[in-house]
């Protein structure tokens, strides 16, 4: 969340960056909120003064009866709190970060300006098969019992495809594990005030979150919400900053309001495995820690040689916790373009520089030289999100009779070089 004093300082400022965001905030119906919560609280502490100045000394019949009455107008108050309170800190957490300056401002989500490349989309001489295709030549996913088992979007991943799950693991934990971050398996599992102090969204129709029922407990949809919350309450030292985590977790979405997206196969499903880079820094260096988790991503999938693009979310494809995020998309040869014809860029992998915002909501702070206490920085990065990078290695990867070449960086966990029925 913002900072509440720098809200009530930068009001059009932050206005402004609501409207840019595409959040229907109301800043003056927050603030006059705030204002009024803030007036009642100092009427709740002047009565709590006097109460107490009564009390050091004899009470008269007539102070008693006052303070009585004192006493019921305190309750009131508190109770006429807690539910102004509560929409107080629902609206807070809504408002957005603010933006970097170098982020593109458009009210289009598409409008992601393009970074960089890498490699050209692939180029076939034959007739290009999607990773759905490809899966049933060579029995490497079953949708149909997965459906009979747990629904619609779940899947099984068979032969090949499920040893390469836990190859591309291995794989990203190697690359992250040698650039100083600390491997880590996480619940899959957190509490309702992980996910608000984070700045997802548990409640609601539109939430993307699986809810348990009768429990304060929620599904994750990353492992940036159990990194995030590692530290959650601590005050950290200058000394052991930066802290660099890599988590593998499943990940469960509900995936409402996705009905209009491309979903084929198993590109938007409820449930995958996704290895997440999260870091705690120092303000200052936060940009630079930024840099090198997109520098993490892009070796990942330069050394499984496909294809993809480097983006820069523009201001209305902004999650409301980031300052700016960068996007690898990778070329998918099975993915319907606008165009109608076959071939498109999708999201691979994210990387978010969230600042204090995360840190505000989940009271993480590091202690300076002086003995002061600020809030930490914090960033996500995703490393590999399985289902995605399989797709792109299937549809990239494949060959005119329907096999499969295994990426060279993956053969030694693979013991072979292509799936071939």
């Amino acid at each position: 969340m913002l900072d509440i004093k720098f809200i009530r300082e930068n009001v059009q400022l932050v206005k402004n960056n609501c409207k840019n965001r595409l959040s229907n905030v109301n800043i003056d119906d927050f603030l006059e909120l705030d204002s009024e919560i803030r007036g009642l609280e100092t009427n709740l502490d002047e009565l709590r003064a006097n109460r107490n100045a009564a009390s050091k000394n004899k009470p008269t019949p007539e102070k008693i009866e006052e303070m009585k009455l004192v006493g019921e107008k305190i309750g009131e108050i508190e109770k006429e709190l807690i539910p102004l309170k509560e929409k107080f800190r629902e609206t807070w957490l809504a408002i957005p970060n603010l933006t970097h300056p170098e982020v593109a401002v458009s009210l289009d989500e598409d409008d992601n300006p393009v970074l960089d490349t890498f490699l050209a989309p692939t180029d076939f001489d034959f007739e290009a098969r999607d990773h759905v295709q490809l899966a049933e030549i060579n029995d490497l996913i079953e949708f149909e019992r997965a459906t009979k088992v747990s629904g619609a979007k779940f899947y099984y991943l068979k032969n090949e495809l499920a040893l390469m799950e836990f190859a591309l693991i291995q794989y990203a934990l190697e690359i992250a594990v040698r650039r100083g971050f600390t491997p880590f398996s996480t619940p899959d599992l957190a509490k309702k005030e992980v996910l608000e102090g984070l700045g997802f969204n548990p409640r609601g129709e539109s939430t993307q979150i699986y809810n348990i029922e009768n429990t304060e407990l929620c599904l994750v949809g990353t492992a940036e919400i159990t990194m995030g919350g590692y530290h959650m309450d601590e005050v950290l030292s200058v000394e052991e900053l930066p802290k660099k985590y890599v988590a593998v977790s499943h990940c469960f979405r509900t995936e409402a309001g996705a009905y209009s997206k491309f979903s084929k196969g198993i590109f938007r499903v409820h449930q995958f495995t996704k290895i997440e880079m999260f870091q705690y820094v120092l303000p200052e260096k936060s940009e630079e820690a930024h840099g090198e988790m997109l520098a993490i991503e892009r070796e990942i999938f330069e050394g499984l040689k496909i294809p993809f693009r480097v983006i820069d979310h523009c201001t209305a494809d902004l999650g409301s916790p980031s300052i700016r995020t960068y996007d690898l998309e990778a070329w998918m040869p099975g993915k319907p373009n606008k165009g109608g014809s076959m071939g498109d860029w999708a999201e691979i992998t994210s990387t978010s520089n969230c600042t204090d915002y995360q840190a505000r909501g989940l009271n993480i702070k590091y202690k300076k030289e002086d003995g002061k206490k600020e809030y930490v920085h914090m960033l996500n990065g995703t490393a590999i999100a399985i289902s995605r990078a399989l797709i792109a290695i299937m549809e990239n990867y494949q060959q005119a009779d329907g096999s499969i070449l295994i990426p060279e960086a993956l053969q030694k966990w693979m013991i072979k070089d292509v799936i071939k029925r």
